[in-house]
């Protein structure tokens, strides 16, 4: 009995929502297109050939129709036929050389349009570990403008469950590729809902019955099917439906090699296609039977195939069909009358939420996301093992072994270089699909992102060392009294930060995580070598090298905070002075003003590496439009 009260409160806030939204909103919005060209740039020649040209390839070759509302437009054709590319440029993300006209009621894309049209790609990207309740939450208080109170988003996103029948699953995670979660079909109705979230008069999908089984591939078009009979627009690509789905389609739009072949209604294709002379010559599913011809292939009476002319398929598309409705195009373009301001009025301005608010929501979510790998019981079990290992192997460690307690020194710098360091590289390469995702549909600032996964990042990078230390200075024997053990603290923590930094940095450039794991081996290896620990006496031209080195800042602050200049070390002399230890002489006691310049190189280098990361995160997708 709860529940159900709890599922009609839902559907009622839901309702009453979308009306406070958009009360204006009948989703009777038209997006023609009209000759639609796309090209990009190849690189015709061998990889290092200097003669390589380079040459323009047409993907889309003056595609031209029209959605209307309560209407699904099923795009149809083989691969590389242009269907998302197509599907991208009318959903305002396609960048390059593209020319034509995409409107929407007459008015061009524009960022505000493109935040309130929903996009479902391809590939559900969604976090495996956070669960349906939680993904459709987070994406409504980012994507919900600030005229919804919080306690109304959330009861909207449990209303999208119920809408959705996501209702049995909604405890459950996500789920991936190595993760169990919920069924494929039910994840891309996930993927559905966060777009559904915006109430969008446009709904775009790219093969959303990808991968799945017949039955589920017809739930989820049913699903569509129910949200364009309330008016909306549905655009979806597929590549070969089985007749059943066929049949749910309201038009379809037969592309081939960029090529329009036919665009009308389903149900009308076969003969159409038959009265130009390519009638079936069985009964088959339509689609079946379009896809042959956008092939290039016919089957005749005697079913036999022969390769035909797609060339003349396309004469008889642009006299048959397209010159019919492009008058009737022109003249929708001519008489449109919506405008951003329509989409102002349902509170989205140029962003829908405030900055903090972006950034505490992305936090939450990153900590609920992320608490699985930062704590897990391998990596504290890790960390804690080899502190116990380092502390009984340097126990008790004496002023009279002074080389055990420098290398313990230098170890301790050396292995918190890498740890930090390879789990910042992972950080961007595994985000990057999910932040072009969510940055094209303009959900949250770029700045808000990445400061949120700083501090998402810092429980790891401060705890776990912290613990480490605490095990091995004490059995280690290193200077036993409050103010030496918190310079050492203090500085591994610097030397984390800086060392995240730098993968962060690296992680952004590359996008490749084999490739930054390369080359990030090989720069912390080299800053280790200079660091004046290995090689004391390092060549002048390759000297320069340890003022950019981490390593050696840290080295240097490790070592004055457990010695003092004038203090003695037992020697074969007797008592000898410690700056006087040869590999600290070469290297240079450090002095207070040394270490005060060591720090601030490192607190620079701690800034420097993240601006870094942040400028270079701007090039990814649409960050470069919407920063």
């Amino acid at each position: 009995m709860d529940q159900e009260v709890t599922d009609i409160e839902s559907q009622t806030i839901y309702k009453t929502t979308m009306q406070e939204q958009a009360p204006h909103i009948s989703h009777n919005k038209k997006c023609p297109f009209g000759d639609v060209t796309y090209k990009i740039k190849t690189k015709k020649g061998r990889l290092l050939d200097k003669n390589t040209k380079e040459e323009e390839k047409v993907i889309l070759k003056g595609v031209t129709g029209i959605v209307e509302p309560g209407e699904i437009l099923a795009m149809l054709g083989p691969s590389g036929s242009g269907k998302t590319t197509l599907l991208t440029a009318l959903g305002g993300r396609l960048g390059g050389k593209l020319h034509g006209t995409v409107t929407y009621n007459g008015q061009p894309f524009s960022n505000v349009i493109k935040r309130n049209t929903g996009f479902v790609t391809q590939d559900d990207i969604l976090y495996p570990h956070l669960t349906v309740t939680e993904t459709l939450v987070f994406t409504a208080l980012l994507r919900l403008p600030n005229s919804v109170t919080k306690e109304e988003k959330i009861m909207h996103a449990k209303a999208v469950i119920d809408q959705l029948g996501l209702t049995k699953c909604k405890d459950s995670i996500v789920g991936g590729l190595y993760i169990r979660g919920v069924s494929g079909g039910e994840r891309k109705r996930v993927s559905i809902g966060q777009e559904m979230l915006i109430n969008p008069s446009l709904l775009l999908l790219d093969e959303p019955t990808s991968g799945l089984d017949s039955t589920t591939a017809q739930r989820i078009v049913s699903t569509l099917w129910e949200l364009a009979s309330e008016g909306r627009t549905i655009v979806m690509t597929i590549h070969q439906p089985s007749s059943r789905l066929y049949y749910m389609f309201h038009k379809v739009l037969l592309l081939s090699e960029g090529n329009s072949l036919y665009y009308g209604k389903g149900s009308e294709a076969i003969q159409y296609f038959s009265n130009i002379g390519y009638a079936p010559a069985l009964a088959m599913n339509p689609s079946d039977f379009l896809l042959d011809l956008a092939n290039g292939v016919y089957t005749n009476e005697l079913n036999e195939d022969h390769a035909i002319d797609k060339q003349q398929l396309v004469l008889a598309y642009k006299s048959n069909i397209e010159a019919h409705f492009k008058v009737g195009l022109q003249e929708i373009s001519d008489s449109g009358s919506s405008s951003e301001g329509e989409f102002q009025d349902r509170g989205f301005g140029k962003w829908p939420t405030s900055w903090s608010q972006q950034f505490f929501v992305l936090l939450r979510r990153c900590l609920k996301e992320k608490k699985h790998d930062s704590f897990s019981s391998l990596k504290i079990f890790q960390i804690t093992l080899t502190a116990l290992l380092a502390g009984l192997l340097w126990y008790k460690s004496a002023l009279s072994h002074l080389q055990d307690q420098i290398g313990l020194l230098f170890f301790i710098c050396g292995f918190w270089s890498f740890i930090p360091l390879y789990e910042a590289i992972f950080t961007f390469p595994q985000e990057v699909k999910m932040l072009e995702k969510e940055r094209s549909s303009g959900m949250y600032r770029l700045s808000s992102y990445f400061m949120s996964r700083i501090v998402a990042e810092l429980p790891m990078d401060l705890v776990l060392p912290t613990i480490f230390l605490l095990i091995t200075y004490w059995l280690a024997g290193l200077k036993a009294n409050v103010v030496s053990f918190l310079c050492t603290l203090f500085t591994l923590l610097l030397h984390v930060l800086v060392c995240q930094g730098l993968g962060l940095a690296i992680g952004a450039i590359v996008l490749d995580q084999k490739s930054a794991t390369t080359f990030a081996s090989v720069l912390m290896l080299s800053f280790t070598l200079v660091a004046g620990f290995y090689v004391q006496h390092v060549p002048k031209f390759i000297h320069w090298m340890k003022y950019i080195s981490t390593a050696y800042y840290t080295y240097q602050l490790l070592v004055g905070s457990q010695y003092y200049s004038g203090e003695t070390y037992p020697c074969s002399k007797g008592q000898c002075l410690i700056e006087e230890y040869p590999s600290i002489k070469e290297m240079g006691f450090p002095k207070l003003h040394d270490k005060a310049v060591a720090a601030i190189v490192l607190v620079i280098m701690l800034i420097g590496y993240r601006l870094v990361a942040y400028f270079s995160l701007m090039r990814v997708g649409v960050t470069k439009k919407l920063t």
